[in-house]
């Protein structure tokens, strides 16, 4: 009888301490919050949590990782390593964020390459005025010949309304998406053409990857490869990512 009491004390103890951390990281995340929207107005945080550190908070953003201080003082910016482990837990958690991204882009906002036998898949951010973008794409039958699918998202890296910016636009309001994008990146100038497009859209998608230059290739797990990657290099590379993930 004595050991029922003594087990149900113990349980009633574990269950309020447990009530106790719970409510204290509600109150932390709030505190959180009301700091990142004076920080940063209009953007929301995907995930607050208790990271690896005391007193210290992962805030993901897109594939953007930040730690604050649970008083919401403090702000590091940078990789988390685990010496241990020997494992960087913020890229990790990055290549989580950015697959989630990947996932919920729609196919039909992209222009997309496909071999006969698919065997991997790369998103490229691409600007029509890149060259390597262009060196890139002038060497895609070696990507379709590799199985390598490659599916376009625009990122004119001069902004919004200027000669890039129209060059993508207009390929992307093209009847024939493919071709446009073939052509435009030969340094044919196209008639411009307006319609509703994603171009847009998937600069702001570039700015939650952390997009800086073009072009820039993420594979299907995450993982970003900034620049050029000729492509019996970058099959190697996915086959390799492919095999150490069975």
């Amino acid at each position: 009888m004595l050991k029922r009491v003594f087990l149900v004390l113990v349980s009633s103890v574990c269950l309020f301490t447990a009530m106790l951390v719970s409510a204290d990281e509600k109150a932390d995340i709030a505190n959180i919050k009301d700091q990142f929207a004076k920080v940063l107005p209009g953007a929301i945080p995907d995930r607050i949590s208790p990271s690896v550190l005391p007193e210290v908070y992962e805030v993901v953003y897109g594939a953007q990782i930040l730690y604050m201080s649970s008083n919401g003082q403090y702000v590091i910016q940078g990789d988390l390593i685990d010496l241990k482990k020997r494992e960087n837990i913020t890229e990790t958690t990055r290549k989580v964020q950015r697959a989630k991204l990947l996932s919920d882009i729609q196919d039909e906002t992209t222009i997309e390459f496909t071999p006969k036998k698919v065997k991997h898949t790369i998103t490229v951010f691409t600007d029509i005025d890149c060259g390597y973008c262009r060196k890139l794409h002038k060497e895609l039958q070696d990507y379709l010949d590799a199985g390598i699918k490659v599916r376009y998202l625009a990122y004119p890296r001069s902004g919004v309304n200027t000669d890039s910016y129209y060059k993508a636009v207009t390929v992307w309001c093209s009847t024939d998406k493919n071709g446009a994008m073939t052509e435009s990146k030969a340094g044919v100038k196209l008639p411009r053409k307006s319609c509703d497009n994603p171009v847009q859209e998937h600069m702001k998608l570039a700015d939650q990857f952390s997009v800086s230059g073009t072009p820039t290739i993420i594979l299907e797990d995450g993982e970003v490869v900034p620049g050029y990657v000729p492509a019996a290099r970058l099959s190697r590379m996915l086959d390799d990512a492919k095999q150490a993930a069975l």
